[in-house]
C-alpha cells in the first residue's frame, strides 16, 4: 500500500481523572453519574474529549473536572497516570484517553454540571471488589490509579498530608492503612516509622488517648522521600484484595 492509498485512522482523544481522597478514613474516588450516552445512567470517572485542536491534556483535564464536578482545580496536582486506547473500549469509535491523578486531602463535596447527572465521592473497595460497575474500562483505570496512590505512599512523606498539623503515629497508621487497604500491626509501623529518619519529627506534646494513656504528637518532618521507604506488606494486601 502506497502513502496515497493509505488513510489514517479517525481517533478521538478523551481525558479521564482519578481523584482520590480520604473521607471518613476510608480512601474515596470522586465518580460522576453519566447524563448521556453511551452508558448513561452508569457511574464513571471525571473526563471528557477535547474541544479543539488546540487545547493542551492538561487544561482538559482541569476544564472536564471543573464543569462535571465543580472542583476547584487550584487545589490538585493533577500527574500524569497513562494511556488507554484499547479498540472497543468505547462505542462511540476509537477513543485513546489520556489519565490523570490527584491524591489530596480535605476535598469538598462535588457538584454536577454538564453532562453529569451527578458528582458524588465513593468507597475505592466498593469498586475494586466489583460491587459498583463502572462505564468503559474505568474500573481498570481506577485500580492502576490507587495502586499509584499506594506507592506514593510507600516512597513518599504524602501520608503526613492528611493528617492535622499534629498527630499521633495511630493517626499516621490510618492513613496508611485507608489508602493500602489493609490493617497494620501497631508496634512494626512505629518501628517503621521511627527509622524512616526525617518522616516525622516530635511536636513536644501530648494527646490523651482513648485508653486514657497520653500519647506523643507529632508533626511532617522534612523529608519528602522516605528512605528506607514504608514497604507495605505484600500478602496482607493480597488478602485484603481477595477479600
Amino acid at each position: 500500500m502506497t502513502d496515497e492509498q493509505w488513510t489514517p485512522p479517525v481517533v478521538l482523544l478523551a481525558v479521564d481523572l482519578v481523584i482520590l481522597t480520604l473521607r471518613e478514613s476510608r480512601l474515596q474516588i470522586l465518580l460522576v453519574e453519566r447524563g448521556i450516552e453511551p452508558y448513561k445512567g452508569a457511574l464513571a470517572l471525571p473526563g471528557g474529549f477535547l474541544q479543539h485542536s488546540e487545547e493542551s491534556l492538561i487544561a482538559a483535564a482541569h476544564r472536564e473536572l471543573s464543569e462535571e464536578a465543580d472542583i476547584d482545580v487550584a487545589t490538585l496536582t493533577l500527574e500524569h497516570l497513562g494511556v488507554y486506547g484499547d479498540p472497543g473500549r468505547d462505542p462511540r469509535g476509537r477513543v485513546v484517553s489520556v489519565a490523570y491523578l490527584a491524591i489530596a486531602p480535605w476535598l469538598p463535596e462535588p457538584t454536577a454540571g454538564t453532562d453529569a447527572a451527578n458528582a458524588e465521592w465513593q468507597a475505592v473497595d466498593r469498586v475494586l471488589s466489583g460491587e459498583l460497575e463502572l462505564a468503559f474500562d474505568h474500573r481498570r483505570i481506577v485500580a492502576d490509579g490507587v495502586e499509584r496512590a499506594r506507592v506514593k505512599l510507600e516512597h513518599s512523606a504524602l501520608a503526613t498530608a492528611f493528617c492535622g498539623p499534629t498527630f499521633t503515629i495511630t493517626d499516621l497508621q490510618e492513613v496508611y492503612e485507608a489508602v493500602w487497604g489493609i490493617r497494620l500491626d501497631p508496634r512494626n509501623f512505629y518501628r517503621k516509622v521511627q527509622k524512616t529518619d526525617g518522616f516525622i519529627v516530635a511536636a513536644g506534646s501530648e494527646r490523651k488517648s482513648a485508653t486514657g494513656r497520653p500519647a506523643r504528637l507529632f508533626k511532617a518532618g522534612p523529608r519528602k522521600v522516605l528512605y528506607p521507604p514504608m514497604v507495605r506488606p505484600t500478602e496482607l494486601s493480597t488478602q485484603k484484595e481477595q477479600q
